[in-house]
């Protein structure tokens, strides 16, 4: 996976919104005013993804490109690279998986203006 298919990954989700604010050199991706994907810019390397904290332990286990989120709260969040064993299929899986929770987390009224 590279940036631009990353960020055009996010980008489709409903209500999602594109983000700097710790800096020009990192891309934030938000539902609701909530994070759920951040990434650096220029090489893309991976990104750091919100996960349900039993299946990212298991994909850390499989994936030797998953591993802890770097600078989050490693039960809560993977760190996944790009170009890694991680097939593009699942990074894409993943990137919705994170949504999701974030989403599913927001206020009723904030989740049904979603779409």
């Amino acid at each position: 996976m590279d940036l631009i298919t990353f960020r055009d990954r996010c980008l489709a989700l409903p209500g999602t919104t594109e983000e700097t604010p710790f800096g020009p050199d990192t891309l934030v991706f938000k539902v609701g005013g909530k994070v759920f994907a951040i990434t650096g810019l220029g090489v893309f390397t991976g990104a750091n993804l919100k996960c349900d904290p039993e299946r990212a332990v298991e994909l850390r286990e499989r994936h030797a490109g998953i591993t802890p989120g770097y600078h989050m709260n490693k039960r809560h969040w993977n760190t996944v690279a790009a170009g890694s064993d991680v097939p593009d299929s699942l990074f894409e899986e993943l990137i919705g998986h994170s949504y999701a929770l974030v989403a599913a987390a927001l206020p009723r009224k904030v989740r049904e203006g979603l779409g």
